[in-house]
């Protein structure tokens, strides 16, 4: 057996020793002080546990730009026996993280796709008016939210339940916009974001308190492995096809915009590399 089998083998052996920690209740993470008047980001999050996967550069925002992370509980999930647990779950995963929470409604919006957005105007323009409200109401410095074509429904509905909510806002209404990818991969992502150890390590156990879903397929544990291929595919599609790998072990890929004048308006040329050493308010000047 050469050293790369080895290699495989040490990967699958602690994966499967990852499977014996323990699901949520650990104390809060360290976290600053954030003044009240400090700019906010919000996190849409289309389902529970999308603000621990995804919520690299949100965690960074928090913790070395000192901003005010607000996740926004868009779904509470479709299995409505599930709802009040995934949100008490939700709850539990951003006070370990240091996220402030807002709902959406009793039990969180509800047919939040692209489908309904066709067939039920009305529904929709409702959902819409309440993320317009939120908006208005938060005054968000930065939006974090999934980008167009994220493969599942309720992720893709998000994306277009946002950009309509930003198109119903007063004309002066501007902030920037940071689009993620979960389900499905971002042709043109213009930022990747180094993500620490730790800040892996604590997104990875605040994606454990989501204990009913994590039970049902561990996906918090291959986390790593996502983020280490972020690293390969970022180098050329935020680098630029050909280019070098940065030195990071794992990223985050998203899409940076600006929304102003009631459109969406580009913030730089090219892609960018963020790392952990950059404090990530500087792309939001």
């Amino acid at each position: 057996m050469n050293d790369y089998h080895q290699f495989v083998a040490e990967t699958v052996r602690l994966i499967a020793a990852a499977r014996e920690i323990r699901l949520g209740g650990f104390p809060p993470a360290p976290r600053p002080e954030i003044a009240p008047d400090a700019p906010r980001a919000l996190f849409f999050a289309p389902h529970p546990d999308d603000e621990t996967i995804s919520g690299g550069l949100a965690l960074r925002l928090l913790r070395e730009a000192r901003f005010r992370v607000v996740d926004v509980v868009v779904t509470q999930g479709s299995n409505k026996e599930r709802q009040a647990g995934r949100l008490a779950e939700l709850r539990a995963a951003c006070a370990y993280l240091g996220f402030e929470v807002q709902t959406t409604g009793p039990q969180g919006l509800e047919r939040v796709t692209a489908k309904t957005r066709q067939s039920d105007q009305a529904h929709w323009q409702d959902m819409v008016q309440v993320i317009a409200d939120l908006l208005v109401r938060q005054q968000p410095k930065v939006i974090i939210f999934p980008h167009e074509r994220d493969w599942n429904g309720t992720h893709i509905g998000v994306h277009h339940l946002v950009m309509d909510a930003l198109r119903r806002l007063p004309a002066d209404f501007s902030c920037y916009t940071a689009e993620t990818e979960f389900w499905g991969a971002m042709d043109d992502p213009n930022l990747a974001v180094e993500l620490s150890v730790a800040d892996l390590a604590d997104l990875i156990t605040g994606t454990s308190f989501h204990v009913g879903e994590v039970k049902r397929n561990p996906y918090h544990l291959l986390l790593p492995a996502w983020m280490m291929d972020n690293v390969r595919r970022g180098a050329e599609l935020v680098g630029g096809q050909g280019g070098a790998a940065p030195h990071f072990q794992f990223a985050a890929l998203h899409r940076i915009r600006k929304w102003t004048d009631g459109r969406m308006e580009p913030v730089f040329t090219g892609g960018k590399f963020l790392s952990q050493t950059e404090n990530p308010a500087a792309l939001f000047p």
